[in-house]
């Protein structure tokens, strides 16, 4: 079974009532060359030449014996990263996917090197949100390659529909939390799996209970990609936590990712560090509360 995907074309995109209905049906919509190739191609090498990304990224032990890398701020900033992430063509998609205004909660950068990537366990991302005290599931994930995503090298799995059956409880192995494994595998025998293959820059959209995952990187090569989480404005969470409040998010047109310089805005990202991704993981096991 395949992916069923839409194609973005520079003004003549738009969200149409059939996106809406995959996405409400599947938990997901994937929209090819959502970045054209000048747009990744930059995009791209900042993060390769970044010293920033090498003084805040940390290994996520997958609990097989293999770890992934990640850096994660929690502000969009004005640099280039932050174009991305306040982009019309981003943005105004998750707006009317969810049916509101949403603000930044958050960018990951996923980094899977070659034959040493570890896997990511069957999860939703709300299995850790829920925590995070966002009272709704009125969230999701802009999942955008940098690399070709191929099953040799870890892409993306989704189990289709399985937004449907809400939230299901989670548990630590190794850095990761995974969804209940007995519970994935009912559901596996009610829901497709299927694989996401990825070219540089296509996104998949996916609502914040879609349970998926990801195997470790077998191949000789690597597999990067964004990951930028929306909250709907109004799911602002009850207490305060590792991740931002809402805050208003200013929309720029889409040309700005081109435009953009390529200094990074360090001052106004909030990245990540080690120490409070710990707690976080705390909070998940229960030894913590925020």
């Amino acid at each position: 079974m395949s992916v069923k995907d839409y194609p973005f074309i520079e003004g003549k995109f738009e969200v149409t009532a059939q996106m809406r209905e995959d996405f409400d049906q599947k938990g997901y919509l994937l929209v090819r060359n959502l970045l054209s190739k000048e747009e990744v191609d930059k995009i791209r090498g900042h993060l390769e030449r970044s010293d920033v990304i090498k003084q805040y990224a940390f290994d996520v032990d997958d609990g097989a014996g293999k770890k992934s890398r990640m850096c994660l701020w929690n502000q969009p900033g004005s640099d280039l990263t932050g174009m991305l992430a306040r982009s019309e063509k981003v943005v105004t998609t998750c707006e009317q996917l969810l049916g509101g205004e949403v603000y930044h909660y958050h960018t990951k950068l996923m980094m899977k090197e070659p034959f040493s990537g570890g896997r990511w366990a069957w999860h939703q991302d709300y299995g850790y949100w829920y925590h995070n005290t966002c009272l709704f599931p009125n969230m999701m994930t802009v999942f955008v390659a940098m690399d070709a995503c191929r099953q040799d090298n870890g892409c993306l799995q989704v189990m289709e529909g399985s937004h449907r059956c809400g939230r299901v409880d989670h548990v630590i192995s190794g850095d990761q939390s995974g969804a209940d494994t007995e519970r994935v595998e009912f559901l596996k025998q009610r829901f497709p799996t299927l694989s996401v293959e990825l070219e540089p820059g296509d996104a998949l959209f996916f609502h914040c209970n879609l349970l998926h995952a990801s195997s470790q990187n077998e191949g000789p090569n690597r597999r990067w990609a964004l990951a930028v989480a929306y909250n709907r404005a109004d799911n602002d969470p009850v207490v305060t936590h590792h991740h931002p409040h809402y805050t208003k998010l200013n929309k720029v047109p889409n040309s700005a990712i081109v435009a953009s310089a390529e200094e990074w805005d360090v001052a106004h990202k909030d990245f990540f560090t080690t120490a409070v991704f710990r707690k976080q993981q705390d909070v998940m096991k229960g030894k913590d509360k925020y």
